[in-house]
């Protein structure tokens, strides 16, 4: 069973990123909020689609559910200010 800190370590070994916040408790439906240079010029699937690639083969066996936020770290700043 995955923790939400192993998903956050994984993203952030596969994915450039400012920013990065796992949710989770019981191992295979996380929440994350991700914010990657990566994402600029990409619409939400494609920087959704980065984010699974970077995770590869646990997306498919190990995590069964994972809502993503993602921003861009322009649009993250606006969010935050």
């Amino acid at each position: 069973m995955l923790s939400a800190r192993q998903v956050q370590e994984y993203i952030q070994q596969g994915l450039a990123c400012d920013h990065v916040e796992v949710q989770g408790e019981d191992g295979q439906h996380f929440e994350a909020v991700v914010v990657s240079p990566e994402f600029v010029g990409k619409n939400m699937v494609q920087q959704h689609q980065l984010v699974y690639r970077a995770l590869g083969d646990r997306m498919r066996q190990e995590i069964h559910a994972l809502s993503l936020r993602t921003f861009t770290p322009e649009t993250w700043a606006s969010v935050n200010d």
